[in-house]
């Protein structure tokens, strides 16, 4: 795609399993990050799976992120079929979740839906719920640099950060 030079237009859901732990982390950091970048892009947050509807992020999620001074506030929400109407990218966590999202995606789809990674490394985020005490830690330090990535390639700008 194209680097897109007009903040506004560019609009971003963040996709996970159940939109309690990399999701959100995904739309707080990737709206923190654009923000201190001074790029005002819209980012919302969804799962494939329909678990979590109207539950805040995980506690360990949200510590995490006030942890590193970023904020986060979002209700979880399954992806719907205007999602891919509504927003010109659309972000899979993993390979599973990417292939939801290519299972539901209609045919007037006019967002590009990738795996995050594939701005970066091609590598999925796994998720953290049931994994060790520093698992959320590694999964923001991921978005970190998946957002960074998304932001260079859209942009077509590259970041020190």
């Amino acid at each position: 795609m194209a680097p897109s030079r007009d903040p506004s237009e560019v609009k971003v859901l963040v996709v996970c399993l159940g939109n309690i732990c990399r999701s959100p982390m995904g739309e707080a950091v990737l709206q923190h990050i654009a923000k201190e970048r001074g790029l005002e892009i819209k980012v919302d947050s969804a799962g494939t799976a329909g678990y979590h509807v109207g539950e805040e992020p995980d506690e360990r999620t949200v510590a995490t992120c006030k942890r590193h001074g970023v904020p986060i506030d979002s209700l979880a929400r399954q992806v719907s079929t205007s999602d891919f109407t509504g927003f010109t990218h659309i972000l899979a966590s993993d390979v599973n979740n990417l292939k939801n999202l290519q299972t539901i995606r209609p045919s007037n789809a006019t967002a590009e839906v990738r795996l995050w990674g594939s701005y970066l490394d091609d590598k999925s985020i796994p998720d953290p719920y049931y994994g060790r005490a520093g698992a959320f830690e590694n999964v923001y330090q991921q978005c970190v640099r998946l957002s960074n990535a998304f932001l260079d390639d859209v942009f077509g700008t590259r970041s020190d950060l």
